[in-house]
């Protein structure tokens, strides 16, 4: 049995129908227009001690509220859920005692308190006794260099220092599962590739399974070998890494910032690319409402710099910028039978 075991889980919500102006407020107050919104609709997954899970999806797609169900914020409507042996929504403070949670844009530390005074305030919290903190200290300060930021006030840290302290105070209390929510997010390349393999190594060391969420497919590639994507509040995909890398793993976005805002000239662009290159490279829907272009490339089949070159020989560029390959993307091959 999985350490994570979730049947058919559903959550609806009961949203008022408003109406618009002060005396549509009004009249909300005692309306009964209501309408119910399914965030979430029979979902089932099975998560396995140690494992390190993706969990993906677009805005909207049902992730937070399925994650909110997991740590026990939420109950269900119906389904079942259970969490090392936890009903979460109904054993709460037995359930957060086992799990560990990390927000990319919050931290569970304490803003004006140096980062030593916040891990030991967790460890009263947590109970931790001292054989164990002093244990997991000495393994933070391997792994992460943490002793170089003991006497550093939270408010002083950089968000690549404050991410590497908030996943130390996650797992300072020893959880079964902790919960990552782009742990990732506005970080540069070399601080991204730092926190992955942090995560990597402690996973390594404690066997603690770990649920990603994020919108990065490289956090994905680097760290989990089965990945969940969820849309609409149901799961699409569940499988093994390999066959989304497969899909996705060689393609780039090449955006493209023209010198003048003309829908034509976008279109000129897409039309001279897709001729040269035809199915080496993807053209999204040509956006007539800014100055920028993308061009979606398959690097297995042609360099980015070959296409990049080639657009600049043959028009004006003012800037230029390389992104991965988006989750609505790979959702939308998914729908159409891109990943087997």
């Amino acid at each position: 049995m999985g350490i994570i075991q979730v049947n058919d889980l559903s959550k609806s919500f009961k949203v008022l129908n408003r109406r618009q102006g002060l005396s549509g407020a009004f009249k909300d107050l005692f309306s009964g227009d209501y309408r119910m919104v399914h965030a979430v609709k029979g979902i089932s997954l099975e998560v396995e001690e140690g494992e390190i899970v993706g969990f993906m999806g677009p805005n909207g797609a049902g992730k937070s509220t399925t994650i909110k169900m997991m740590t026990g914020v939420l109950e269900p409507t119906e389904g079942s859920i259970m969490v090392n042996g936890q009903i979460p929504y109904k054993n709460r403070t037995r359930n957060m005692q086992q799990i560990g949670v990390v927000f990319g844009q919050r931290s569970q530390l304490w803003w004006d308190l140096p980062v030593i005074e916040s891990l030991n305030i967790l460890k009263e919290i947590y109970k931790v006794d001292q054989k164990s903190f002093d244990e997991n200290m000495d393994t933070f300060n391997e792994v992460l260099n943490l002793n170089k930021l003991h006497a550093t006030p939270v408010r002083f840290l950089s968000l690549g220092q404050r991410m590497l302290c908030d996943i130390a105070a996650s797992f300072l209390h020893n959880p079964k599962v902790i919960f990552l929510d782009e742990p990732t997010i506005g970080l540069d390349v070399s601080i991204k590739n730092k926190i992955r393999n942090v995560i990597k190594k402690l996973n390594e060391i404690k066997k603690t399974t770990i649920i990603l969420t994020t919108h990065d497919l490289s956090d994905i590639e680097a760290l989990c070998k089965r990945i969940v994507i969820i849309d609409k509040g149901t799961i699409i995909y569940d499988g093994g890494i390999q066959a989304v890398s497969r899909s996705f793993g060689a393609f780039r976005t090449l955006k493209l910032e023209c010198t003048e805002n003309d829908p034509d000239l976008h279109l000129q662009i897409a039309e001279k690319v897709q001729a040269n290159f035809g199915a080496k490279t993807t053209i999204p829907v040509v956006k007539a409402d800014d100055y920028w272009i993308s061009l979606t490339i398959n690097q297995d089949e042609v360099k980015l710099m070959e296409v990049l070159n080639f657009v600049i020989s043959h028009f004006q560029v003012k800037d230029i910028k390389i992104e991965e390959v988006d989750i609505e993307q790979i959702i939308r091959n998914i729908y159409e039978g891109g990943v087997s």
